[in-house]
């Protein structure tokens, strides 16, 4: 997969601390559903249940995809 392409001059697109809901940790995606958004880094890392497939993680998004769901691509897991 193609790194992120991070456009500074967007107005709607942005990194945000979350916390996502996945069974797989090399996907790279994520639809708006399983991720939350939350206020702080520190945040998110206080919020991660790995047992309940709950991780911490850095996100860029949210972006419309061709399906027609918005997507959240991960920046990075905390």
């Amino acid at each position: 997969m193609q790194p992120i392409v991070m456009d500074p001059g967007s107005t709607g697109l942005e990194q945000h601390p979350a916390l996502v809901l996945t069974r797989r940790r090399s996907r790279k995606r994520f639809p708006e559903g399983c991720v939350t958004l939350v206020d702080t880094e520190a945040d998110a890392i206080a919020g991660a249940q790995p047992d309940r497939d709950l991780y911490a993680a850095l996100v860029y998004g949210p972006s419309p995809s061709s399906e027609g769901l918005r997507l959240y691509y991960l920046v990075r897991w905390l």
